[in-house]
This record gives structure tokens, C-alpha cells and sequence, in this order.
């Protein structure tokens, strides 16, 4: 493992030099969270290089500065009550489950993470428990666009992938005062990553964030399967 504690350290001073990532507790949560047990094994090798890897079902684990960009721009607090759509290989949902605990570790907000594709789901829930982070972490196999309203409303909601707009049933569970984040443009090629705040009347206010690359959001609110 001292490789990969090697490479961990390379890319966090790429990270800081390119402007990526500022807050220490983002950059401490990174760490914490085993990258090379979320990944493929024959990409094992390549978990510390800042890209998109691939995770099966056509499907990537995003690259690194994306995860905490997101998970700067989300302000996340221990407590937090978080949905995640698009859980894929887990990684990302572990990075927050370790923003939303208390460095004592007496405070333990909890991730709902939707994944629609079982064969992900799987794999997913195999890498949590592994890093035991299944404790924080709750993978629902299920239509991420419909939310997850058992568990409503949320301090935060964070989309890894792409729709047309933000899911109405998204901006119904967000909790006054929260913030959601989703990547929203094109199917493919281009989109743009807002930041959806509520304040605490209920009103909404959307910042762009920038241009970015994700994959579709399938589902009932985002695009059908067909394309």
C-alpha cells in the first residue's frame, strides 16, 4: 500500500497547484477513502491518475478532481442527511460518508445512494462493506430521478450524471436550506454543472457552475433509455 499512499500524496499537490481542491477537510476525507478498492482490478493500477475510469455497464467512477470539486461545492457537514444519484462503484459516496462524520467520530450524518443498475449495485455494496463504510452508506437499487422519499428530506443531493433538468421530485426532497448538485445539459458531450439552493422560505436559486462531462441520467425525470 505505500505505492498508493505515494501516488494519494502526488495527486493531492497536483490538486492544490491546479486550484481544484482548498478546503482540508475535503482533502483529508480523500485520504481516508481507499480509491483502489473502488476501481476494476485490471485498473487497480491506475487509481491515483486523475480520469474517469471505467467500472463496467458502460459506466465510469469519476475522476478524482470531480469527486471533490462536488463535494466542495456541496459544503458538507457532519449529520448530513445526503442523497446521492448514480451511486456507480461506491467511491464517491464513501468520500461524502467521511465529510459527514465528526472527526470523533460521535457524529454520523448517512448516504442514500441510488443505483439503476443491479450488476453496479452489487458491486458497489461489496466495495462498501469491504471498506466498511457500509454503516453510513445505504445502496437502493431504483429510478434515481424519483428520488428516495422514505428517507426525505435532505441537507444535501448530489447527481453523477446528467440530465435535461433537474428532477422535480429532487427539488421536492431537498430540505430548506440545503443544496443540490447536478450536472445539466446534453445527453452527451456537453453540460454544465449547477448548484440548486433552497433557501429557508422554500425558494430556489441556480449557479453555474462550469462546463463538464458525465454520463446520462436515465430515468423517469431525465433521459429515457432509448436516447
Amino acid at each position: 500500500m505505500k505505492a498508493f499512499s505515494e501516488e494519494k500524496k502526488r495527486i493531492v499537490k497536483y490538486l492544490k497547484r491546479a486550484g481544484f481542491v482548498r478546503s482540508e477537510r475535503v482533502i483529508n476525507a480523500f485520504l481516508k477513502v481507499p480509491r483502489e478498492e473502488f476501481v476494476r482490478p485490471e485498473y487497480r493500477k491506475h487509481a491515483y491518475d486523475d480520469t474517469p475510469l471505467p467500472i463496467g455497464c458502460g459506466q465510469t467512477i469519476s475522476a478524482i478532481h470531480m469527486v471533490l470539486m462536488m463535494c466542495e461545492y456541496l459544503d458538507l457537514k457532519p449529520g448530513h442527511n445526503v442523497l446521492e444519484v448514480g451511486t456507480g462503484s461506491g467511491y464517491h459516496a464513501a468520500v461524502i460518508a467521511e465529510l459527514i462524520t465528526s472527526e470523533d467520530g460521535k457524529i454520523k450524518g448517512h448516504v442514500y445512494t441510488i443505483e439503476r443498475i443491479p450488476e453496479l449495485a452489487k458491486f458497489a455494496i461489496e466495495n462498501l462493506k469491504r471498506t466498511r463504510y457500509d454503516d453510513r452508506i445505504t445502496v437502493i437499487i431504483g429510478d434515481g430521478t424519483l428520488g428516495y422519499p422514505e428517507k426525505a428530506p435532505y441537507d444535501r443531493i448530489c447527481v453523477t450524471a446528467a440530465g435535461p433538468d433537474v428532477p422535480k421530485p429532487l427539488l421536492e426532497q431537498l430540505k430548506n436550506g440545503g443544496k443540490l448538485l447536478i450536472p445539466i445539459g446534453a445527453q452527451f458531450y456537453w453540460q454544465e454543472l449547477y448548484l440548486i439552493e433552497k433557501d429557508l422560505e422554500g425558494k430556489i436559486k441556480k449557479k453555474n457552475l462550469g462546463g463538464v462531462a458525465f454520463v446520462p441520467l436515465i430515468g423517469k425525470y431525465g433521459w429515457n433509455v432509448e436516447g
